[in-house]
């Protein structure tokens, strides 16, 4: 890296610092420093949104390069989907709700033990350890330093509370305005530059395999079905929850999310486009995790790469610094000043928010890898969370007060087991099938069962 490029990342972090500290209030309140003061405009909307949903940008480029278009089929498609249908269904009903968090929700519809169990598998659902390992993986790659990653992967882990802590929402919502810009602008440079380079996307696409134009990418149907309820993963996310808690109106969530996938329609262009640039200018990797570094290192001239290494650390620091922020609001405000400590919601807050740092530095020794740790949160969790939550606004998923934790203790359980019992008979530690089955679609069927004979068919409000 140039001195040159130093100066320019130097620059980000102080800004990002900068703009923490601007206009800070000194005596928060807890609506503000959890929501903003519900006081969120449509453009800050978009951004703060656009730019969270985007921080696995590396897995999504090792995903691209191995496996093509399939990368859209998996990661593009299905959000879209049920992103539409939150805004539909969910995101004005969310913001007309008083509760600040699913939990507190949860725990008004239902009863407290609900709210409790609730916080646990929200905090590890937010893990932020899948964005701490790509920023590890990409400050040692573009430093060119033998250093462990973990060295690097913590430094930025903890800067990121350092700087969320000093005034909570608005400044994550203030760096993801900084953050979403430069997505768009270096990726913009890096495929123009790579048309340059390769030639049209036209002759490119004549040029990939078989299996990188196929909307399969060589995998099962099962596989890709998996991952496509995986995107449900958006109706229980407590960035949407939050995000449209935080709207100035019902009508401002809405439109903020139909406008959100108009621009994750465009950005996904640019990453599947990248990635198969990266395939055909770059030939085989070692580790193709790092497709969008290489390929920035290899097309960019000094300065445009201290660029495009901003655009990439500031696509994973805005999902990083999100996730830091909503796991230590769930562990500190959800539980731990709610039921432990009332009246010290943000103080907890900022602390817990440094525990999940730590927690997702640990977890990313077991699973050093980001599709790996998508993957078994996903499988895990959703299926628990899913009928609980959507019951909360809609009557027709309203489950009985007494059932509700059922409904989520159980299928965490069966998801779990199944994990576990996949992984000692797969082979290896990536093997997550048993019975021919992924781990996702037992926990989904029970949790279906339960909701069918535990059904609340007296409901009719949205949330109690």
């Amino acid at each position: 890296m140039h001195w040159i490029d130093g100066i320019i990342i130097a620059l980000y972090f102080v800004a990002l610092v900068f703009l923490s500290f601007w206009k800070r209030q000194k005596n928060e309140s807890e609506d503000s420093f959890l929501l903003s003061g519900r006081t969120l405009s449509l453009p800050a909307f978009v951004a703060t949104l656009v730019s969270t949903w985007y921080g696995g940008i590396l897995g999504v480029g090792e995903y691209s390069f191995q496996f093509g278009v399939s990368q859209w089929v998996l990661f593009g498609f299905p959000y879209y989907v049920f992103a539409l249908l939150f805004a539909v269904f969910l995101a004005g009903r969310i913001r007309e709700n008083k509760a600040l968090t699913i939990p507190e929700a949860l725990e008004n519809t239902y009863n407290r033990q609900t709210g409790m169990v609730s916080t646990i598998a929200i905090f590890l659902l937010v893990s932020p350890a899948p964005y701490i390992l790509m920023l590890g993986l990409l400050i040692q790659f573009f430093t060119g330093s033998d250093a462990s990653i973990l060295l690097f992967a913590s430094f930025t882990a903890l800067f990121s509370v350092f700087y969320v802590s000093i005034s909570g929402f608005r400044a994550v919502i203030r760096t993801d305005m900084l953050q979403v810009v430069l997505m768009y602008a270096g990726f913009a440079v890096l495929l123009f530059l790579a048309i340059r380079t390769a030639g049209s996307p036209v002759q490119v696409w004549s040029e990939l395999p078989d299996t990188h134009q196929s909307p399969l990418g060589g995998h099962s149907a099962q596989y890709l079905l998996v991952w496509f309820f995986i995107a449900l993963w958006t109706f229980v996310d407590p960035s949407f929850h939050q995000r449209a808690a935080a709207a100035k109106t019902p009508a401002t969530a809405r439109k903020g999310i139909f406008w959100s996938v108009g621009f994750w329609f465009v950005f996904d262009f640019f990453t599947v486009s990248a990635g198969l640039y990266g395939f055909i200018i770059l030939g085989e990797l070692d580790n193709p995790i790092l497709v969008y570094p290489e390929l920035g290192a290899y097309l960019l001239p000094v300065g445009l790469s201290g660029l495009f290494f901003l655009t990439l650390l500031a696509t994973i620091m805005s999902t990083l610094d999100s996730f830091l922020f909503l796991s230590g609001q769930t562990l500190g405000r959800d539980l731990i000043a709610r039921y432990w400590l009332p009246g010290k919601s943000v103080a907890v807050t900022r602390w817990c928010m440094l525990l999940s740092a730590v927690l997702g530095i640990l977890l990313i020794i077991i699973y050093p890898s980001v599709i790996a740790l998508w993957y078994v949160i996903g499988s895990v969790l959703i299926p628990g969370l899913l009928f609980p939550v959507l019951g909360m606004y809609l009557p027709l998923f309203r489950l009985r007060r007494g059932v509700a934790v059922w409904a989520m203790v159980v299928p965490f359980g069966v998801s779990t087991l199944w994990l576990v019992l996949g992984t000692l008979t797969g082979g290896d530690l990536y093997s997550y099938a048993w019975l021919g089955w992924e781990p996702f679609y037992p926990g989904l069927f029970t949790a279906i069962a339960i909701w069918l004979l535990g059904k609340d068919r007296g409901a009719s409000t949205p949330y109690s």
